[in-house]
């Protein structure tokens, strides 16, 4: 697994699951959306790394790799989302709220 540029539909897919957990979000708690959404992403990458393997001896043999490049890679967007609502607080949160 490398690091792949961003495509021109990078956002466009995002912002469509986003759309599809605000929407989720309508009928139960943040937490339960969120919670649902990272076990996706889990499953959905758990079945990449799978697929990726030339056979189970090697998805066997790079199980290390996966989690640890998938880790690496939810935690460096958590951080860059972190810092941008950091930096935008107040008309990511506070405006919307109408406070």
């Amino acid at each position: 697994m490398s690091n792949q540029k961003k495509d021109n539909s990078f956002y466009d897919r995002a912002d469509e699951i986003i759309a599809l957990v605000n929407e989720q979000a309508d009928s139960t708690t943040n937490s339960k959306v969120s919670a649902s959404l990272m076990f996706a992403a889990a499953r959905f990458n758990a079945f990449i790394a799978a697929s990726m393997s030339k056979d189970f001896d090697d998805f066997k043999e790079h199980r290390e790799d996966a989690i640890e490049y998938f880790t690496d890679q939810y935690e460096i967007n958590f951080i860059d989302n972190i810092d941008d609502y950091i930096k935008n607080y107040e008309k990511y949160i506070v405006e919307p709220r109408g406070s």
